[in-house]
């Protein structure tokens, strides 16, 4: 049994170590390759597309029903002054803004897919890495915000918004009686789950499950330095979930949401990344196939006439030697033997 070297641990990031594992990858899914060819946008983009048109038609729907969500307006639930005490945080702005989270949730893996169909020339990686990166991230956004206006839980910041000047006002049943900017107080009832934490999920763990299939990361080989490469973008996603907490705008338990749904997403096209083909999708894969399947029964059907040609020339060859078809050629045979007797031959 092979041994890793347990120094590998100390290098994880070295980009002297993550490139031949990188290319290790690359030169085993181009052995598929060779078999097939290469599928680009130009040959089989628009057929592909033409065939998922009804999940992007969906996607279209997703992206209509996220923008109504945002419109409703959430639940404004029963806050006592009671309740004030866990609500009383200061009021600040974001570390990470709200632009920067597509940037990269969505752009930065859009980047990375595009990078891998340049080097490997698949256009079905391509396209279903893009569509099931929208999908985790779309489906994941229309949860969250449809959990946000459902429940309005109060962001820990909550009292500054409702109460901007200090002065606290509560009504004869002891509800909260907000004077602060409506939009500000409107944003402070959004505060289970956080948006910026399952949409880090969303992409950044699609990401993950990505880059993890494509290397090869649980390949029984020990390699530590595709693990690094694996949960790196899990650790960005749960540093901008951290962050949502030290800014006092969310609760530490807001923020446990978006993997499942990536995960969900990632293996409607692919498959795990620990399966012996988790680096391709299951249309390549299923390609090669059929591929493989018409190119064995093209070879069987040319060489089909010069096996028939060959059991003819066998069949002439044996004819003089047998006995003919039930005793026909031996009844010959006999006849010839009387005529021989009786012209005085024998």
């Amino acid at each position: 049994m092979r041994v890793e070297n347990p120094a590998n641990a100390s290098h994880c990031l070295s980009s002297s170590d993550l490139l031949p594992l990188i290319e290790q990858g690359n030169k085993e899914y181009k052995m598929d390759e060779v078999q097939l060819g290469s599928h680009t946008i130009r040959s089989h983009g628009f057929a592909i597309a033409r065939t998922h048109m009804h999940d992007w038609l969906i996607l279209v729907l997703l992206v209509v029903i996220w923008v109504v969500i945002l419109i409703i307006h959430p639940f404004y639930g029963f806050v006592g002054k009671d309740m004030m005490d866990d609500l009383r945080y200061p009021l600040q702005s974001n570390t990470v803004p709200v632009w920067a989270v597509p940037m990269y949730a969505v752009l930065l893996p859009m980047l990375i897919f595009i990078f891998v169909y340049i080097r490997r020339r698949d256009v079905y990686d391509l396209h279903h890495a893009v569509l099931g990166l929208l999908f985790s991230v779309l489906v994941t956004a229309v949860i969250t915000d449809s959990i946000k206006n459902a429940v309005g839980r109060p962001r820990p910041d909550f009292f500054w918004r409702c109460f901007p000047d200090g002065k606290d006002v509560y009504d004869k049943w002891g509800n909260v009686i907000c004077h602060g900017d409506k939009s500000v107080i409107r944003e402070g009832h959004k505060s289970f789950p956080s948006g910026h934490t399952s949409w880090s999920f969303a992409g950044l763990g699609f990401l993950s499950l990505y880059l993890s299939g494509k290397i090869k990361a649980f390949d029984r080989r020990g390699h530590v330095a595709k693990l690094c490469i694996v949960f790196l973008p899990l650790l960005v996603a749960s540093l901008v979930g951290i962050s949502r907490v030290d800014d006092y705008w969310h609760h530490w338990q807001d923020v446990f949401a978006g993997l499942v749904v990536a995960t969900f997403c990632y293996l409607q096209f692919y498959p795990p990344p620990y399966d012996a083909n988790g680096s391709g999708t299951y249309a390549y894969f299923r390609v090669i196939e059929e591929s493989t399947a018409n190119t064995t029964n093209t070879i069987n059907a040319a060489n089909l006439p010069n096996a028939m040609t060959g059991e003819i020339q066998i069949a002439n060859q044996q004819e003089p030697t047998d006995n003919g078809f039930m005793g026909m050629h031996l009844a010959r045979n006999s006849n010839s033997v009387l005529e021989d007797v009786e012209s005085g031959k024998s």
